[in-house]
């Protein structure tokens, strides 16, 4: 099966007035058909410019060093305007973080959808109304005739969050990257979204390319799991093995950081430390700082890459935590 999606080699830099902000390292995965990628890691690690690297929408301030991002056999950074202009929204779509604030707060969120099923989907006026309240049905949303004529200012976060994800699937694409798509929202209607999300992209036969910062939504989501510190992917692997396994110092001590229900008594270990500062990044591996298993080998060598350590799990760390560990 052709893969979804190829990240390589991937190097975002912002320009700031002052100096260079260095938001992505090197970045490399595959995101196959159907399949969920989790890509974690704290505010700030790179995760949102990645997704608006892939769609195209990077700021005037942001420069693509180096890397391609290969869809449908085409390198997306060398892709015409027109051409990423037919791809957004009905072969990849994006699901903001904010979703009261990506929609328009003077167009009725009916009319919105509408807008990108006619402007992607060739639909006439009458079958783009049918196909959104559709849409706005699969997603749970009730009455949806009299939702497609309410303001973003009329519903409620949760309902907002479920119109998003409406324009975003409403084409079927085969890619859905969602960037925190359920922050700010309360556990029962976060539990909600992904599992429509999950289930309606596996009816769809989508890939989704999910970013967070919270660890519970990956155990509950993901196939495969990408970490990311400081612009950098530092381990990739299976959901499984990954929380069963980490071999990455910086992947254990989130884990370590988490409560767990078979486990009451067990005591929280907080991540000591700040991330390193992107305007200044060293060049020996950023989490040296905060590292408990830190050698030699690691403040006097490059920052490691990523390396297999078993045949789908990859590490970018001079000393891997051991499986017994």
């Amino acid at each position: 099966m052709a893969e979804t999606l190829r990240v390589e080699n991937l190097h975002v830099h912002y320009e700031t007035a002052a100096r260079t902000v260095k938001a992505l390292n090197g970045v490399s995965f595959v995101q196959q058909p159907e399949e969920v990628f989790c890509l974690v890691g704290e505010s700030g690690c790179g995760k949102s410019t990645l997704a608006l690297t892939i769609m195209g929408l990077l700021p005037a301030t942001a420069k693509v060093l180096a890397g391609r991002i290969m869809f449908d056999g085409v390198d997306l950074l060398q892709a015409s305007p027109s051409h990423m202009r037919r791809l957004r929204g009905r072969d990849i779509s994006l699901v903001f973080q904010d979703a009261q604030a990506a929609l328009d707060p003077v167009q009725p969120v009916g009319r919105q959808l509408e807008e990108v099923i006619m402007a992607h989907g060739g639909a006439s006026p009458r079958a783009a109304n049918g196909m959104a309240q559709e849409i706005l049905k699969e997603m749970g949303l009730p009455d949806p005739k009299r939702i497609m004529g309410q303001y973003p200012f009329n519903l409620s976060g949760g309902m907002c969050q479920r119109v998003m994800l409406a324009i975003a699937l409403v084409l079927r694409p085969r890619l859905l990257i969602a960037d925190e798509p359920t922050s700010g929202l309360d556990v029962t209607m976060q539990a909600e979204i992904l599992l429509r999300l999950k289930r309606l992209c596996r009816d769809l036969h989508s890939a989704i390319l999910l970013i967070t910062h919270d660890m519970g939504v990956v155990a509950h989501m993901a196939n495969q799991v990408g970490v990311m510190y400081a612009g950098s992917l530092v381990e990739t692997a299976p959901a499984v093995p990954l929380f069963k396994q980490p071999r990455h110092p910086y992947t254990w001590a989130l884990l370590q950081s988490l409560p767990r229900l078979d486990n009451v008594n067990k005591r929280l270990e907080p991540l000591r430390g700040s991330p390193p500062d992107l305007l200044d990044l060293p060049e020996q591996c950023p989490f040296l700082p905060r590292c408990a298993k830190a050698l030699n080998r690691c403040r006097l060598e490059r920052r490691p890459l990523l390396q297999p350590v078993s045949p789908d799990h990859w590490v970018a760390c001079h000393n891997p935590l051991h499986p017994s560990e």
